[in-house]
Parts: structure tokens; sequence; C-alpha cells
């Protein structure tokens, strides 16, 4: 492979992986390519994408942006397409376990090869551009030269952070989805619902469709949707969603059509806006494709149920204020159920977070579960593997401000350890607050099981 010829300072430190390297070995060199792992911009992007020659002229595109749900919403769409037999690309991130969950084609996740295949045309483009990329951006122009070589039919791709400048909004969709707006990344998106919601409104395009998820929208959307003359279709205006008496069904419907469908698996109002979107689409999806799908998406860490070490586990990846409201107003009917069929059982919580994120309102919301719906027995923290985590220190600072029963550790092993430690069978254990602390926790689990 032909070496850089970049000047000093856009440099790496050290020689680029080959094809022949592992895909270890070039995600632990993609991340010191650039001098930060967040850099809002196009600038650097467009000329390596442009050098690549990606095309998407014959496949349908869904960007997803929203504060939070984008990993749902994104799954119920690529699920749906890919019953309806369109060849479909899913781009996803952050992952939880392995890399290659960011990047599936009809649901598989790429192989190592193939990646590694695409990291090295990228890493030739932007030298012969001269450019620096982050890793994110280096990642994400991998998956999108993977689809267009594979020649996807639909591409659905999650937006990384805001819209208007996140390396996704490269590609021009065809039908855009915002699925809601909260106060989060504010050092990056602004302080404010109407700031935020001006940066994700970002990957609107001329005459396209937006579908968005909430009754309440930012007044900063409307002038951007009437600049792009977009079509509107919003949550609690043009689609709704309600629950019916058989318990195994519910009721979608949009101005043209009401459909009774099974209970997916994810949250029903994310499936909503996702069944929107592929509605107001020229795909050729009908309700047959949708029944069919539902049973089948899952997505690792969203209100994830599983059976470990004879007690039971909801991990979800809730990390903000408005994201643990959505949790816990599901959680509530899933405790209910569960205290019923085990009245003693006693719920525990495993919670760290990134250190740029607002804690306390979550902590906040957790300690009103507490008292409200079903005491939280004892907590466990550990310190996230990632540069950005909350130290101990600002752990234990926190936590006991909130909850009784606090152990806080230097890692999520030993927090993991002890809530198994201090529960028994059949007790129910929350995780949340991260993805690195669901990942860091399942990662323990099946290291010790």
């Amino acid at each position: 492979m032909q070496q850089s010829s970049l000047p000093a300072a856009l440099s790496p430190s050290r020689l680029p992986p080959s094809v022949l390297s592992s895909l270890t070995e070039w995600l632990s060199y993609m991340q010191g390519i650039h001098v930060s792992a967040i850099d809002m911009g196009l600038e650097r992007v467009i000329p390596v994408f442009q050098a690549l020659g990606i095309t998407q002229t014959d496949a349908f595109v869904f960007t997803v942006a929203g504060t939070n749900g984008k990993g749902s919403t994104t799954a119920t769409i690529a699920k749906i397409c890919q019953q309806a037999g369109y060849k479909t690309a899913l781009y996803q991130s952050p992952h939880l376990l392995v890399f290659n969950e960011r990047v599936r084609i009809n649901g598989e996740m790429v192989d190592d090869q193939t990646l590694i295949d695409a990291f090295a045309k990228i890493e030739q483009a932007r030298i012969d551009c001269g450019l620096t990329l982050s890793f994110f951006e280096m990642t994400t122009l991998a998956a999108f030269l993977i689809f267009a070589q594979n020649h996807c039919d639909v591409w659905v791709l999650e937006v990384g952070l805001g819209g208007r400048l996140d390396v996704v909004n490269v590609i021009e969709p065809n039908l855009a989805v915002i699925t809601n707006v909260g106060i989060d990344h504010v050092e990056w998106l602004g302080d404010t619902r109407e700031k935020i919601a001006a940066e994700k409104a970002g990957i609107l395009r001329n005459n396209i469709t937006l579908v968005y998820g909430e009754t309440d929208m930012p007044s900063t959307i409307p002038p951007l949707m009437a600049r792009h003359h977009a079509h509107l279709l919003q949550y609690g205006k043009d689609y709704g969603y309600r629950h019916t008496d058989d318990a195994a069904t519910w009721q979608y419907s949009n101005n043209a059509v009401t459909l009774s469908l099974p209970i997916p698996n994810l949250s029903l109002h994310n499936t909503a806006t996702a069944i929107t979107a592929l509605l107001a689409s020229p795909l050729t999806i009908i309700q047959d494709h949708i029944q069919a799908a539902l049973p089948k998406v899952k997505l690792a860490g969203r209100f994830d149920s599983r059976r470990m070490s004879a007690r039971q586990w909801v991990f979800d990846v809730a990390h903000n204020e408005h994201g643990m409201q959505f949790l816990l107003k599901q959680l509530t009917p899933y405790v209910h159920a569960y205290q019923r069929q085990h009245p003693t059982a006693k719920l525990h919580l495993v919670i760290s977070m990134l250190a740029d994120k607002d804690i306390e309102p979550v902590l906040a919301q957790l300690q009103q579960f507490s008292q409200t719906v079903m005491p939280i027995d004892s907590v466990h923290s550990g310190v996230i593997s990632h540069p950005r985590a909350s130290s101990q220190e600002r752990l234990t600072e926190l936590l006991p401000r909130y909850f009784k029963a606090v152990s806080i550790f230097e890692d999520l092993n030993l927090a993991t350890q002890s809530v198994i430690d201090h529960s028994q069978d059949n007790d129910l254990i929350l995780v949340c607050g991260s993805f690195y602390t669901i990942s860091g926790v399942l990662t323990s689990q099946s290291l010790s099981e």
C-alpha cells in the first residue's frame, strides 16, 4: 500500500495496516488518525466520499435522526423491507459487543475481511485527498462503500449525532425520519430543543417526506420544512396506535389504513413510526410483510429482557432524561407483571454513564420510580471502559444522593459480580445508562458463564 505523504500535522503516529491485517488492528489504527473522536462538519468527508465514487442511484434511502429510538426504528424498517424481498442494508451505531453489528445486509453482519477491504480503500482515498477523518467518519464511509458494492435495494441509515453535519448526511435520503427531540449532546448540538431540532432537520431535502415521531414539534422544524417543500407525517395527527383487548395484538392507523398487528419485541411507538415511513415510501409493502416481520425484529440493549444467572435482567441503553422516561414507561407494566409471577422478587440496578451526560436528571427519574413503582433494593456501578467515562469519584459523589444501598467499583466486571452477590434467584436486575454499560455487563456475564 502506498504510504502517506501527509504533512506531519496530519499524519497518524504509525503506519496504516494492510488488507492482511486484522479487524482489531484496523479499528485501533483508525481511532488514532484524527485529533478528536467527534469533529462535526462535512468539509473533510465530502472530498473523500467523492473520490470513492460511492453511488446510491438505484437504492431507496431512509435516513433516521432523533435523540432516542433510532435503533429500534431503523431495525424495524430494515426487517420489514427484508421480509418484502428487498436486499436491505442497515447501518447503526454504536455497537454493543462486536463492531460488525454496525453494518448489516439482509440482517447479517458483514464479515471482517469485507470491512477490512473497505477500510483500506477509505484510507487510500483520504491519503490521496490529504485529509484526516475521525473513527466514525472512516467507518461510516466504509459501510456506504460496502452497501454500494453489494447493490442493495434499500439503505436504512441511522444518524450518529445531530444530522446536518453528521457523516451520514453525505448520502441523499429519499425519506427522512426524526424520532423525537430531547436534550442531549448539548456541547455539539445546542442547549435547547429548538437548536437541537434544527440540527436534526438538516437531513431534509427538497420535496422529501418527513415522518416526525412526537406530537410536540420544536418551532425550528416547520420553517426548514417550508424551505424544502417537505411533506410532514406527524405522530398524533397523521398516524397513531392503540392497544387492543387482545394482549397479543395492537392496532396501527394512519389516514388511509388501519392494521391489526402482532405485538413487537420493541416499543410500539417506534414501531408505528417505522411503519409510517415504510407506507409513505414507494416500496411495495403490504400488511403480510409487516405481520411476518414484527415478531422477528430484535435489538440488543433496547428493553432487552434476558434470563442469566437465575435472575431476570433488563438491558436498556437509555442514557439521557428523555430516554430514561421512555424506558421507565415501558418498565412499569413489566415489573407489575413480573411481581405477580414472583411476589418476593426484588429490583436491583446496575448503572454507569459517560461524563458528558446530564446524570442527575436520569438518577432523579430512577429514584422516583423506586419510590412510586417498585423499590430499588441495591445499586451497583463501575467505571465504563471508555475515555469519556464518569470517574469512580464522580459516581461516588452522585449515586448516594439518590439511593441508599450503593456499591461503586473501578470497573463493570466488579459491579456485575456485586449485583449477583447481592441478589437472589428470580430477582430483577435493570442495567442502563450507556451502550458501554450494557456492553460491559454483557461481556462480564459471557466471560463468567
